[in-house]
């Protein structure tokens, strides 16, 4: 495997995917190589949580259409890669919001950054579950923060900006995209 991507979905009030956005990383240096960036219609028009950041100023350029036109572009971008492997920080919702892609590994990016003995940046002091898991403050904005030392940083919650948050947060752990339990 030489590359692997890392996706994040946002989704509207009825829970339907309104936009996804999806980086291409390189195995060895966690580099992004490429992205991607789609906004789902009609589903972006009910409106979400989030649904202000939709449109903000991103690299790549939103591109606005249908579920079956950016899935079946997007399966096609990954395959010229040979992506076979997706990574998403709570891996379970994007994967249960993307059905179509259950033919790909899925990866769990908490599974690493929430755990004790998986990650030393975590502080003795952070209340953990017996399994070593932190009991809170383990979703993407605190533990960038934690991991980059930057207390300032704030998740925009636009699907492709946190799809290269959650790439950051498998680099500053430096585990190998091996190392993380398929789903």
């Amino acid at each position: 495997m030489a590359f692997f991507a890392v996706i994040d979905t946002e989704t509207n009030w009825a829970d339907q995917v309104m936009s996804i956005g999806t980086v291409i990383a390189d195995c060895d240096s966690f580099q992004p190589v490429d992205a991607r960036y789609h906004i789902i219609t009609p589903e972006f028009e009910i409106g979400g949580m989030y649904e202000k950041e939709l449109f903000v100023e991103s690299n790549p350029a939103p591109v606005v259409c249908t579920r079956p036109e950016a899935l079946g572009e997007l399966r096609a971008w990954l395959q010229s890669y040979g992506v076979t492997e997706l990574f998403a920080y709570n891996a379970s919702f994007d994967r249960n919001h993307l059905p179509e892609f259950s033919d790909f590994g899925w990866h769990d990016i908490i599974r690493i950054a929430a755990y004790r003995q998986n990650n030393p940046k975590i502080p003795c002091t952070a209340p953990c579950f017996s399994t070593g898991r932190m009991k809170s403050n383990y979703g993407v904005e605190p533990m960038l923060r934690l991991l980059s030392g930057n207390g300032s940083y704030h998740e925009l919650h636009n699907a492709v900006y946190d799809a290269f948050d959650e790439l950051q947060i498998m680099r500053l752990l430096g585990c190998r995209p091996c190392d993380y339990v398929t789903m």
